[in-house]
């Protein structure tokens, strides 16, 4: 009975090869195309979506190849191997239904690379708060790396599904909204003057105006009173940058240049005034038993 069990070691040894070899040559072809997407998206500017997906499917390619031909050389294993080939409709079938959150992942997947809602290095953002840009896509998830360097797995077939705010799709250009609050008592037109100024000097903004708008004598940084509140004014500049992260940073540096000239200027950025009155309170108290 355990002669029937017997390894050949020869062709043990011959197995062990192959599945070595599947190892080695999956290992080279990830390196290898990783590099080439790289190359290909720097010096060409192309996108490495495609690319990536089908890194990934190729890999698995590989290693299904490798290990069924490293099983099917064992000779002691063959007659297993032809007895799965022989039901491999029913396994098919009974493999499907155990896996079909897998399978959806891999459907899903395939949609995105075809359709791309985005892309590899798209910044997206989502419902939930999470944002990011994208790192990977594979068979199964996409890999969101978020502002603090932390990845996020998201599988295929909930992305999918999510509604996406994608800075990156189509025109990267971002129109970015700087509001700021002032005072009733302060000047508007001053207030306003000095945003203007202060974003045409910086080094990442663009002029987003159209041939149209531009010969209309529209202002470059245009500065629009949009809310009377309670205790404030509040103006908002629309000032155009190249990407998402040239926005982000225009904004925050702007804030901090706005607000000291703001303190220069005596314009004066507000918060709310609370005036208290107590009122029932006796005009002629009765003193205490220590005071008597």
């Amino acid at each position: 009975m355990l002669g029937e069990f017997k390894l050949d070691f020869e062709a043990l040894a011959i197995s062990s090869g192959i599945v070595a070899g599947t190892l080695l040559v999956a290992f080279i072809f990830n390196r290898l195309f990783h590099r080439f997407i790289r190359r290909n998206s720097l010096l060409i500017r192309n996108d490495p979506t495609n690319y990536v997906f089908l890194r990934h499917a190729i890999t698995a390619i590989i290693y299904v190849l490798g290990f069924s031909w490293a099983v099917y050389s064992l000779p002691s294993l063959r007659a297993v191997a032809n007895s799965l080939l022989a039901g491999a409709g029913i396994l098919a079938v009974a493999v499907g239904f155990a896996s079909q959150h897998a399978l959806s992942n891999i459907i899903s997947g395939i949609f995105i690379v075809i359709f791309k809602p985005f892309s590899v290095n798209d910044r997206l953002r989502f419902q939930s708060g999470l944002q990011g840009v994208v790192e990977d896509i594979t068979l199964r998830h996409v890999v969101i790396r978020d502002f603090e360097n932390r990845r996020i797995l998201i599988p295929n077939s909930v992305i999918s599904e999510e509604v996406i705010i994608n800075s990156d799709f189509g025109d990267d250009s971002i129109c970015k909204f700087l509001e700021i609050d002032i005072s009733y008592d302060s000047d508007i037109d001053l207030a306003r003057a000095i945003i203007q100024e202060e974003a045409l000097r910086h080094p990442l903004k663009i002029d987003g105006r159209t041939p149209e708008q531009i010969e209309a004598g529209r202002p470059e940084i245009p500065v629009r009173v949009i809310a009377l509140g309670e205790y404030y004014v509040r103006l908002r500049a629309y000032i155009w940058a190249k990407n998402n992260a040239d926005a982000f940073e225009l904004g925050c540096d702007l804030l901090e240049t706005v607000k000291k000239r703001f303190g220069r200027e005596g314009i004066e950025i507000p918060f709310p005034y609370r005036t208290i009155v107590q009122k029932g309170l006796p005009t002629n108290p009765k003193p205490s038993a220590g005071e008597e």
